[in-house]
């Protein structure tokens, strides 16, 4: 007799929050900030009832700083919306820089500033690419649905742990808010606790003494040898330094042990691409918009084969993907970029494919409906 499925009806934010829960968080550092404070006040009742970590701070700067304390130890992660992650800019680097391996869960809204922060947008594309001064290799996902939201996330704790960095999951506030139906076999079969952080107990253990390509190994407090960290820039100790070439090699791996490894990270999805004329490149919630305009153009009276091309991983950019896509759609006016900014990943789309791709844009706090992707494409065609 076959095992009957079981669903349950979520939401995007709630389902993060059990990712991080099924992913083994033991801090979290948080100042509640629409529209994500439903994942806080679910790690709220669910960490404490477990006898977890979990602290309101008084704002989000405080919120960070003490993830940044718990991440040290064990798993850990804070969450937050647009201007939240303005004020955690600081602190962010301070991650980059001793090598913290902090999830940062950010629902996104409109702006500038406080902007619209009850409504839907994608503004921060490029801020999440570098979220504060200086040179760094930003990580960043970006789920498309509510399932997405559990499963990034658990992607992002073990991606965080791999590369010893803070890894960001963009979300938005329509797959945060809005409640589907969802099966409990995915997310029991979703992968999740694929990495184990490194220890090194050795006698000649120094944290950051490591091959050019690889991530510093940080021994929980109160294990092994004592280390020291600092903001600054340091040697392989952990102590400041103003070395020049120490310096240099210390930057420069924190960009090639993410750059060695793009197959570990980057992760893009397509849809009815074999043989599309069409193709839509987005993210995030309007790829439910293009999914459903793409079945209307193609069972239309006069069908249009369009496909859909989604990056689940923003950043690093998935450029080869972009460049084969590019050499698909050789002519400008078949390529269709949607997404709810002025054109923040348009920008790097037109940088790697070469072109000016067409553009369907809205920064009004409103979803991109079908209709509007559907009118756009049908505009192409008779272009």
């Amino acid at each position: 007799m076959m095992k009957e499925e079981i669903y349950i009806l979520e939401n995007g934010n709630n389902l993060a929050g059990m990712a991080a829960i099924d992913s083994g968080v033991k801090c979290a550092g948080v100042y509640p900030l629409t529209p994500s404070s439903e994942t806080a006040d679910y790690l709220a009742e669910e960490m404490v009832k477990r006898g977890l970590v979990f602290k309101q701070k008084e704002d989000e700067i405080a919120a960070i700083g003490f993830t940044k304390g718990g991440a040290i130890m064990d798993r850990a992660m804070t969450i937050t919306s647009g201007p939240g992650l303005a004020l955690m800019s600081e602190n962010i680097g301070d991650c980059f820089q001793k090598e913290l391996p902090v999830v940062i869960y950010v629902v996104m809204r409109g702006g500038p500033s406080t902007g619209l922060p009850t409504r839907v947008a994608q503004g921060d594309v490029f801020y999440s690419r570098n979220p504060t001064p200086g040179d760094v290799r930003s990580i960043v996902l970006a789920p498309g649905s509510a399932i997405e939201c559990y499963t990034e996330t658990c992607r992002a704790f073990d991606l965080a742990d791999r590369f010893m960095q803070p890894v960001f999951v963009l979300s938005d506030e329509l797959i945060g808010h809005a409640d589907v139906r969802i099966s409990l076999d995915d997310l029991k079969n979703a992968p999740k606790n694929t990495v184990k952080r490194r220890i090194d107990l050795s006698e000649n253990y120094r944290p950051y003494a490591r091959a050019k390509d690889e991530p510093a190994i940080l021994n929980p407090y109160f294990t092994g040898k004592p280390y020291h960290m600092t903001g600054l820039c340091h040697d392989y100790d952990g102590f400041p330094t103003e070395d020049p070439l120490l310096c240099q090699e210390m930057v420069d791996r924190q960009f090639e042990k993410v750059d060695a490894h793009l197959d570990k990270i980057l992760l893009n999805k397509t849809y009815r691409m074999e043989d599309a004329e069409y193709v839509v490149i987005c993210y995030g919630s309007v790829s439910l918009s293009a999914i459903d305009a793409i079945d209307r153009l193609r069972e239309s009276e006069h069908p249009i084969k369009v496909g859909m091309f989604r990056p689940l991983t923003l950043w690093p950019s998935p450029e080869k993907a972009l460049e084969e896509l590019a050499k698909q759609f050789p002519q400008e006016q078949k390529i269709l970029v949607a997404e709810l900014n002025k054109g923040q990943y348009l920008r790097e789309v037109e940088r790697v494919m070469r072109n000016r791709p067409q553009f369907l844009g809205k920064a009004n706090g409103r979803p991109i409906t079908p209709s509007e992707i559907e009118a756009k494409i049908r505009e192409m065609c008779h272009d």
